[in-house]
Formats: structure tokens, sequence, C-alpha cells
């Protein structure tokens, strides 16, 4: 009788054979990498992935031996053997499928090593020849090369393709594997067409048809304009909105008409903070349906190195879903990942409309990598990019010569004219408790600051009546609510002052009509003159943006990020009368980059890749992802349980699960800290560690109701002495 080979055992003892496994994952990988047109080379990535079940070692194992078994070198090597230069790529892939995607590494590394070169060296790997009976190799072989069109170089382009096929073949085997595993009961697709969400978008706006005044009128015609231009090939686009000019929906009538003309699979809205991201996606929601719309902005990408079906893995995510709402910190990490938790969903980017919401905020320390990421998406991939901002950076030399970026409004100089309805002026500096007095002088006004603490300090001046405090130590929905009482204290005439940090600025629609904004960038500015007068229903003479600088406060200093874009800042104002303008913001940008220089790329990452293709395609895949932070400092997810709901929700983390839709809902209830402040509150006994990923504030008291968290814990007491007038030394 022939030998069963297992791939995984159910707990009904039925059996997934391997042979059915390679062939459920290669025909997977195939349909995912069509989307570039490699479907070849993820068919034969999914073929050879795990031949190395077929050893005796393995099957022991997977029957209850507690050996561990490297089950994913085998496929690399027999790649490496089939086909020259690209079977080296592809094993890559295959060595990585579990532990993520390894670092080249050098012809002089030992067996020892973890690199590339190392693996395939080992000969301690378990004997597997009898994959030959299921898996005939030669009948499989692609036929032409990979359709890779090098952009800028060699070495980003190829190494770019791995990330991409890699992705293929690891969510193809997540996903064979989880389909046997539970026996066929998770639905993952999600049946919804293009043209469906796109006749529900031209329902929703049909109400802007008749506009009542000027504003609605211009934002019409800003819509309109995108969705005439909507039907221009695929590409590199911008789109530079005005602060109130609507680009939000008129982003997203644009992508869907896109999508629609060049049947694309999926709208992927990248956003820069976390604290904007619900209300851009409640938006999308009541425009398409929520069913449709996914918010990916979560911390818990956990790791699929272990090949059991641990509940963890259920809440990885593939991005699987029509319309994806993401934050620039889980994009480009993940395009920059070498885990197979981050990478999964890389594939699905692949013909999509890709909106970067709020381009300015790019990272100027990695703004070349991303550069080179977008190009290879628009250029490669099949997919459409769009920069919006009211402050559009000046990025487009920055891209490769083969891209050209097309500008979406016909008259970005028009618009600016016509929505300019504030007045910058420059107040110099002032201490706390002058800017305080000011801020309670008015009615209603905001107060944009560069640090939390700043923001707390400042609060704690404000007059109780009707004073409000935003940062990030307050978690989404107790900020949800706190809009929510700004926004009718502001229609309704009654006083209300705000002291906010800069998540306010982007996205945020409120209307003030005095704004003061702590010195920083040009675009920070402007971003902050779009909470003032923003309906223009007052007079532009009257509606002022202050900008200052505090003085003798050593904790509101100039962050060091901060300190050369204030300085170009200043430079702008003394050459142009109108900091506001098209102009103006295209000099701050185009100085800020030049002055940067290689800190755009500052750890040397397209460097290093192109260096790669020179060096036996030896590409530092684990090296870079964990370099590659476009936040450097160590940040950790803390759990506030709120309220009723947050308690039944921590209840459920209490009892293990970890399920994708626990782990969305209570990201309304999580609070994200530096390292040093997460260290300081556990060493203190007020959290406790859920798991690696979580923790949870056990001090409800550390909570305030107007600021959040309070990080701030007496460490011990201080003994001060006089040492000339101390009698006992």
């Amino acid at each position: 009788m022939r030998e069963i080979y297992a791939a995984h055992i159910r707990d009904d003892e039925i059996i997934q054979t391997n042979k059915e496994h390679l062939e459920g994952t290669a025909v997977l990988a195939r349909c995912f990498a069509e989307r570039f047109g490699s479907g070849e080379f993820g068919y034969l990535c999914g073929i050879l992935h795990d031949i190395g079940k077929y050893s005796k070692q393995f099957q022991k194992r997977i029957r209850g031996s507690n050996q561990r078994v490297d089950h994913s070198t085998a496929g690399a090597i027999e790649s490496n053997n089939v086909l020259k230069n690209i079977g080296w790529l592809l094993s890559y892939c295959i060595a990585g499928h579990h532990a993520g995607l390894p670092d080249g590494g050098s012809p002089v590394d030992t067996s020892a090593e973890s690199t590339l070169h190392g693996r395939l060296k080992r000969n301690n790997i378990p004997e597997y020849s009898a994959f030959q009976n299921d898996i005939d190799i030669k009948s499989v072989l692609p036929k032409r090369p990979p359709p890779i069109r090098m952009l800028g170089g060699h070495g980003f382009s190829i190494s770019f393709f791995v990330r991409m096929l890699f992705s293929c073949l690891v969510d193809a085997d997540f996903l064979d594997t989880e389909t046997f595993m539970m026996g066929g009961k998770i639905k993952r697709n999600i049946e919804c067409d293009m043209p469906t969400l796109y006749e529900r978008l031209l329902n929703y706006i049909s109400e802007f048809n008749n506009p009542d005044n000027d504003i609605n009128k211009k934002r019409n015609d800003i819509l309109n304009c995108c969705l005439k231009k909507a039907i221009n090939p695929k590409g590199l686009y911008t789109l530079t909105v005005p602060t109130g000019g609507g680009k939000t929906i008129s982003s997203l009538a644009f992508a869907l008409r896109h999508a629609v003309e060049h049947e694309m699979d999926r709208i992927i809205y990248v956003i820069p903070y976390t604290s904007i991201i619900e209300q851009n996606a409640s938006v999308f929601k009541k425009i398409v349906g929520s069913e449709y719309v996914l918010e990916h902005h979560s911390n818990y990408n956990y790791d699929d190195e272990n090949e059991d079906m641990i509940y963890q893995r259920y809440a990885t995510e593939n991005w699987d879903m029509p319309v994806i709402v993401t934050t620039n910190v889980q994009f480009f990490e993940s395009l920059f990942a070498n885990k197979t938790s981050k990478c999964r969903k890389l594939h699905n980017i692949a013909n999509s409309v890709i909106i970067f919401d709020e381009a300015q905020m790019l990272p100027t320390e990695y703004l070349l990598p991303c550069i080179r990421a977008i190009s290879e998406l628009v250029y490669n991939y099949g997919s459409t990019a769009v920069l919006c901002s009211a402050t559009q950076p000046a990025l487009a030399n920055l891209f490769p010569k083969e891209l050209t970026t097309y500008e979406i409004c016909d008259d970005v100089k028009g618009l600016y004219d016509f929505f300019k309805r504030t007045q910058i002026i420059f107040v110099g500096e002032l201490e706390n408790s002058e800017l305080s007095e000011r801020i309670n002088a008015c009615k209603q006004s905001l107060c944009i600051v560069n640090t939390r603490r700043q923001a707390q300090d400042l609060y704690e001046l404000l007059s109780p009546d009707g004073r409000y405090h935003l940062s990030t130590l307050m978690c989404p929905a107790h900020r949800s609510e706190v809009l929510s009482e700004i926004r009718e204290r502001l229609k309704t005439g009654l006083p209300c002052r705000v002291v906010s940090t800069s998540l306010i600025e982007a996205g945020v629609d409120l209307d003030f009509p005095v704004v003061f904004r702590e010195i920083a960038g040009l675009d920070s500015q402007i971003q902050a003159a779009g909470r003032c007068n923003r309906e223009g229903k007052r007079p532009y003479d009257q509606s002022h943006v202050y900008i200052f600088k505090v003085l003798n406060d050593r904790k509101s200093r100039i962050p060091a990020s901060f300190r050369r874009p204030v300085e170009i800042a200043n430079s702008i104002v003394r050459q142009f009368s109108d900091v506001s303008s098209p102009e103006a913001i295209y000099s701050y940008f185009n100085q800020l980059y030049q002055m940067e220089g290689d800190g755009l790329d500052i750890k040397r990452i397209v460097q290093r890749f192109e260096d790669g293709a020179a060096y036996g395609l030896s590409f530092p895949f684990a090296e870079v992802a964990s370099e590659f932070r476009l936040i450097e400092d160590i940040s950790h997810s803390i759990f506030i349980p709120l309220n009723d709901d947050a308690k039944n929700l921590l209840d459920r983390l209490y009892s293990k699960e970890r399920s994708r839709e626990l782990l969305r809902k209570i990201q309304s209830y999580v609070v994200n800290v530096y390292d040093s402040d997460f260290r300081v509150l556990y060493d203190a006994g007020l959290i406790e560690k859920l798991d690696d990923e979580i923790a949870v504030l056990i001090d409800i008291g550390r909570y305030s109701n107007e600021t959040g968290l309070d990080t701030s814990v007496n460490s011990g007491v201080g003994v001060f002495v006089d040492l000339e007038k101390s009698s006992w030394l």
C-alpha cells in the first residue's frame, strides 16, 4: 500500500495529503501572481514550498513527535537547482515561507547561518525524494522570464518582485491550510464588484447636484473634475485640493470610477494618523456600505513561524476587501517587512488604486524608499497612486524618470485663491500664561501645540467653561466623544476652547473663528489654518491664525525633527507675502528635500538593495525589515477599560480570544505609548501584560476623562540636603 504523506491533520483525524496541499497552494499562488504576469512563478513556488514534508522525520512529527523538522529548505534547494538566477529568487520565498524572507548573505556563509546562502549549504536536511512520486518539477517550470521592468536600477526592482511573489506564496499557503483545517467553514471572499460600489457613490453624491452656496459649488466642481479625470490611464497622479475643498469624497470618486474603468481590484486609502482613520472610514462606510470597508491599523501582527493553527493566526489580514483604510506605518512597513504576517497582504496591493492622503506626511527620513516602493507598484504591478494633499510636496523630481506625475485638478492656483479664508499672523514668543490669556479671551478658539505634555500643561490654564483637550493619550472612542461635543458647541455658539496636538490638523473637520499654532513646518501651519473659517462664514480679515513660539518652557522646546522645517518655514515667510500659496508650498518642500540630501534615505535602504543585484542577487530582506521603522520610538498598546463596552471586550481578551473581529473592536480603547512610558507604568504596577502584544490599564484612576492617560509616575522620594549647613555630615 502506498504511503500517505500528510501535510496537515485535523482534530477529527482527517488528513490533507501533501500533494493536495501543494497543488491547492500552487493554484492559489498562481492566481494571485497573475495580477502582475507571474502566474507560472507563483505556481512553482506553491508546488515546491512544502516538499520537505515528504521526509520520514516530518511525517513522524505531524503524527505526534516533538522533534523540530526543517521542511522549508528542501523546496528552496530544488528551486535553486532547476532554474538559474530565477530559481535563486524563488528560493528566498520558499525558504522563508514560515520564518520570513532571509538575508541573501555571502557565498562564504556556513550552513549554520540563517542566510539563504547558509541554508542552501545544509547537509542535514531530512531526505525528501519521495516528492518525485507526486510532483514532476520539469513539467511546471516557467517558459519565460518574469516580466520585471527595471526602474531606476536593477536591485530594488528585482527584490520587490521577490517580495510580491513571497506574498502570493504565504497567503496561498495560509488560505489553503485554513480551508482544510476549518473544514471550509471560514468565508473570506467578499462578494462585491467595483461597479456596484461606484453606483452607490453616484447615488450618494447626487444630493450635491444643486449646491446652495459658492463653496459647495466649488467643491462640486472639484468632485466632477475627479470623475472626469478618472477615465485617464493608470499611473501616478497628484490631487491638490485646498483645505475645505472636499478632497476625501472627491478622491474616493476618482478611485471608484478609475477602478471601474480599468477593472481594478480594490481601493487602498493610506492615512498618516490612526486618529483620523475612523472619521474617513466612517465616510466611506456611509457611501459604499460598512461590510466593504476594512480598517487596518492594528499593531497586532502575530508571527506565523509556528506551523500549528494557533488562534493568533486568525487575526492576520490579507486585505482581501474592496476598500482598505490603513496608515502610512502599516502600509510602508509591510512593504519592507520580511515576516509572513505582514507580507501576506502585499500581492493584493497590485492592480489597486492607492490614495495617499496628506502626502506631505510621508516620512522624510524614509522618503526615497517609500517613493521607490510607490513607483514599483505603479510601474510593474498595475496600480495607480494618487498623492493627495492641500500642501502638495515637491516629489515629482524624486520619482524615477520613467514615471510622469499628472495633476487631477485643472486650476490649482485658482482653487487656492478661492479657498483662502484666513490671515496667518506671526506673533513671536509667548509664555504659557500669556498664551492662555489670549485663548481665554476668545469665546471659541483652537490652539495646536507640538507635544502632548505642552497640550496638558496649557489645558490646565484654560477657563474651565468649555475647555477641551485632544491628544493621542486619549483612546479613539474618547476622542470621538470629545469631538462630538466640540462640534455641538461650535454649532450652537457656546464657549469652546480646545488645545490639541497636531492630530487635529489632518482630516478633522472643525471650524473655529480663531486658531493658535505653535511654530512648526509650513505644511503644519497651513493645515492648522484649515481649521479656521473652514466654511467661509466669517470675513477673511476677521479670521486669524496666530503662529507663536513658546517662551522659556523647556518641555515645549522645538523637537529635533521640527527644527529644519521651522528654519525653512521662517525663510519662506521672508520670501513670500502669502505663505499659503502653491508657489510658497512648492518652494518650502523643494528646499526641505534639497537640504535633507542623503537624509531622505537615512539608512541607505534603496542603495543596499541596488548593491544586492551586483553581489549575486544577495538582498538584505531580514536586515532591512528590522531597521525600517517609520516611528523609531518603540510603542506599546495599552487597553483602557473605559466603559461597559470596553470591559466586555476585556473579558474576551482575558479568556484568550484573539479573533480578527475582537482585535478590530479593541482599537477604539487602545492608547499607544512610548517604550519608556510603558516601562514606568509597568514597573509601578499600573498596567498588566495580557501577552506580548497588549497590556491593560488596571488602575483606571490613571485615565482622566479630560486629558486621557497619565504616564507620569513618581518613582521615588528625593531628599535634598544643604551640605554647607548640614550638621550631621
